[in-house]
């Protein structure tokens, strides 16, 4: 169990190991003014390469604002946070990670190509190269004869591949997403599910991604941080040891294992709030 930092000692820089280290992060909206409110508190947590990391709680913990604190998006109150061993800022000016959000954010009048070489676009890179790698990136989430297609042409889980395309067009070696597919039905949201298993295998991309479902997380995390109610801190980090996720993990008697300790900590003292329930 992760307990929130008591220490007075200025956080140090982490191990370039880590994708990313969170030390003793506090975030209070409207700081300063009477009222603050206080969304993160005492938050320590270190994301090794290449894992995979849900972060879950009740609405209003706090675990979207942990990840836009992460991307450079807000910034933290107190504490520290580095992204490959940088500031996040800087993270973000080299473009050290993607991102994707419920909604895909696809621009109607471009084309699923033109969508995702956007950021290579902005970027200055010339024609050829960004068609060369709209290409591969087509092929990596199954789309490539959609290329020439507008976005209202497909299908809301064909949308949400094209946005963790564009999400990938960098190369980067961390994905951020929040809810991506938050929108979709239950059949689509487990195909998806396997299909960013999938890609993550293909890319080795690191992953911090924030849901409301317990089996989401289970499904795809190495580890699942359970954030309690605001103020959101870190009340237990579950360890999910499921090996290779296939349809068959879904009727594994670990993933049910996993899904009852990610639940009953969700349940936790504190974790709730009074009116609040778990949903998945």
């Amino acid at each position: 169990m992760t307990t929130p930092s008591t220490t007075s000692v200025a956080p140090q820089p982490s191990s370039t190991a880590n994708a990313i280290a969170v030390r003793d992060v506090g975030k209070v909206f409207n700081a300063g003014r009477r009222g603050g409110l206080t969304a993160l508190q005492g938050i320590d947590l270190d994301i090794a390469r290449g894992e995979f990391v849900s972060l879950i709680g009740p609405s209003g913990c706090g675990k979207s604002t942990l990840l836009r604190l992460v991307a450079d998006l807000e910034t933290p109150t107190s504490g520290c946070i580095e992204v490959n061993g940088k500031p996040p800022r800087q993270a973000r000016l080299d473009h050290d990670y993607g991102m994707a959000f419920q909604q895909a954010g696809l621009f109607d009048w471009r084309t699923v190509a033109a969508n995702i070489e956007l950021p290579l676009e902005l970027l200055g890179w010339d024609a050829t190269k960004r068609r060369e790698r709209s290409r591969e990136l087509l092929e990596l989430v199954h789309l490539p004869d959609f290329a020439g297609h507008r976005p209202w042409e497909l299908s809301g889980g064909m949308q949400q591949r094209v946005a963790i395309a564009r999400a990938l067009a960098m190369r980067p070696g961390l994905l951020l997403m929040d809810e991506p597919f938050g929108a979709l039905d239950e059949m689509t949201r487990e195909h998806m599910q396997a299909e960013l298993v999938r890609i993550c295998d293909e890319t080795g991309a690191t992953v911090v991604f924030v849901t409301h479902s317990i089996p989401e997380a289970v499904f795809l995390s190495d580890r699942v941080v359970v954030i309690s109610a605001r103020p959101g801190r870190i009340s237990e980090v579950v360890d999910v040891a499921l090996g290779e996720r296939t349809e068959q993990t879904r009727a594994d008697e670990r993933f049910f294992a996993a899904v009852t300790q990610v639940r009953a900590a969700l349940r936790g003292p504190g974790t709730l709030g009074p009116d609040e329930v778990v949903l998945e």
